[in-house]
């Protein structure tokens, strides 16, 4: 058996498909605006980067700008709107908690490490009964940095009690792989999330296209040895 990892993890698009949630948000907000909504299917791919940064996704979608009073406003609504709607239709991803009773019962600690703000990321794991499995749950608030700043991982790491030499990174995004390899740390790449540029052009250590694959790929990381981890990316065999 291998020796006890941190493995953690992004939460939109990762964890959790909290796609059809926030982007009834953003369509509340841009409703309120008097802009028609976003279909949800070209919005999955601007969900990433914080609440912030979706509504201006939205806003350019439909060629507006606001003033920072304006995206201040907009950004107050979405939250209290999304605070009160987060998990109406938000769902685990299949085979995930399967993936985390695996990984407990081999001694593993886990931890999320998201762009979301910290209380609506609690706040979400909390209504979808997922919060306990966690050691830490930190977001772009609670170091005052978001990824790919490799100050959130670290720190993240740490308030799991874990180390970042025995710790791996699971996300869907350009700032998770990014706040990885900032970090030193491997990164396993989820092809069902959300991101403009596909994952498997960021090139993560493994990529997994569902979580029943996630063991094996944290398994070949844990005992892989540090030039194969840095200089190789592949599919688990599935």
């Amino acid at each position: 058996m291998t020796s006890p990892h941190t493995i953690v993890f992004d939460l939109d698009g990762t964890l959790v498909d909290t796609a059809p949630d926030l982007i009834s948000a953003l369509n509340h907000v841009l409703d309120r605006e008097g802009l028609p909504p976003v279909p949800m299917q070209s919005a999955r791919n601007m969900i990433g980067a914080g609440a912030r940064k979706l509504i201006e996704r939205g806003l350019e979608a439909e060629g507006r700008t606001v003033s920072l009073a304006d995206m201040n406003r907009l950004t107050a609504d979405f939250i209290a709107y999304y605070a009160d709607h987060i998990a109406v239709e938000s769902r685990p991803f299949e085979g995930l908690e399967a993936a985390l009773d695996h990984f407990a019962a081999q001694g593993h600690r886990l931890a999320v490490c998201t762009n979301k703000l910290e209380w609506l990321s609690k706040r979400l794991l909390d209504q979808l009964g997922l919060s306990r499995r966690f050691a830490a749950i930190c977001g772009a608030d609670t170091f005052g940095v978001p990824k790919p700043d490799p100050t959130i991982l670290r720190e993240t790491v740490a308030q799991a009690g874990g180390r970042l030499t025995a710790s791996i990174m699971v996300g869907d995004a350009g700032p998770d792989v990014g706040v990885a390899r900032r970090a030193g740390v491997p990164v396993i790449g989820v092809s069902f999330g959300y991101t403009d540029v596909p994952i498997a052009d960021l090139k993560p250590d493994r990529l997994i296209h569902h979580m029943r694959d996630l063991p094996a790929a944290a398994s070949s990381l844990m005992t892989a040895k540090g030039p194969e981890i840095a200089t190789q990316s592949q599919e688990v065999p599935r």
